[in-house]
């Protein structure tokens, strides 16, 4: 007779093997890049080239990366680039949380004919290709003065927030019974202050959320700097690319160690609100 299975035990078959062994190699195929990226990015000039794992590791890589100088082919300031990015991408964000959080509680809180259609359709400026309004834009912040400055990129990156935020945040405060809100009423709290002091704690979780996916979509976006940006506000998606043809001869050490600098301050920063980030993501996914 058989034994039975303990409670939580699972049967081993061939199927459920298999499977495992497809989620394995697609995770090593998925993650080899990034391995290899961050090897190449601790090769020298002779070694970039190889395809060995054995090699001689340096963190010079680094410093050039960071250094003002760059190289002796390639003038790369990489160090404003990064605090650049940090300027740019998180006034996009804080301007989209000042404007998109109201705007989602009013979309979540009142209903009216159209409104799923003007959200939709707000979230549908995120569906359009950029390159289809580069141009008019690139006029316009030529002929106002925004070209290659700080400001008039915070302004065009929280084009690619703003949808995000109202988007996101409107199911969260969809999710909140009105009734807390309709209990500090009769307290005598005011609309406004109901929503500061009772709704706008309780979506914590989902404005941290919303703002690391915000944070990551702005600091990724490269087409907007390319053309709207040159020294003063260029952002280090377009400076890692400036390694690839210094005076004609590609540093992809260099260009990796540069990727792998750009890719820390979305993690540390994922890291550093990740409670918020489980419980945003997950909130309102189980419902009563």
């Amino acid at each position: 007779m058989a034994s039975e299975l303990m409670p939580g035990q699972k049967r081993f078959t061939v199927g459920a093997v298999a499977a495992d062994i497809v989620l394995l190699v697609w995770f090593v195929f998925s993650l080899f890049p990034i391995l290899w990226m961050f090897l190449l990015a601790l090769k020298t000039p002779a070694e970039q080239t190889t395809t060995y794992f054995k090699f001689s590791p340096t963190f010079e890589n680094f410093g050039t990366v960071l250094s003002q100088k760059g190289t002796d082919l390639t003038s790369v300031d990489f160090k404003s680039a990064l605090l650049t990015s940090l300027i740019n991408c998180g006034g996009a964000v804080l301007v989209s949380l000042a404007i998109g959080i109201p705007a989602a509680y009013a979309a979540g809180r009142w209903k009216y004919k159209g409104s799923n259609d003007l959200m939709f359709n707000m979230l549908s400026f995120r569906f359009a290709p950029e390159l289809m309004v580069i141009v008019p834009l690139f006029v316009i912040y030529n002929q106002i003065g925004l070209f290659d400055t700080k400001l008039g990129m915070v302004w065009v990156l929280q084009l690619v927030t703003m949808p995000l935020v109202v988007w996101i945040l409107r199911s969260y405060f969809e999710d909140l019974p009105e009734d807390l809100e309709q209990a500090a009423l009769l307290d005598g709290y005011t609309r406004k202050r109901a929503f500061v002091m009772v709704a706008l704690p309780l979506v914590r979780p989902g404005i941290a959320a919303a703002a690391l996916l915000s944070f990551i979509f702005a600091w990724n976006n490269y087409v907007f700097p390319l053309i709207l940006a040159d020294s003063n506000a260029g952002t280090v998606t377009v400076a890692v690319t400036k390694f690839l043809g210094g005076g004609g001869q590609a540093y992809y050490n260099l260009t990796a160690a540069a990727a792998v600098i750009a890719a820390l301050p979305p993690l540390i920063l994922a890291l550093t609100i990740q409670r918020y980030l489980v419980r945003g993501l997950s909130f309102g996914a189980v419902k009563s």
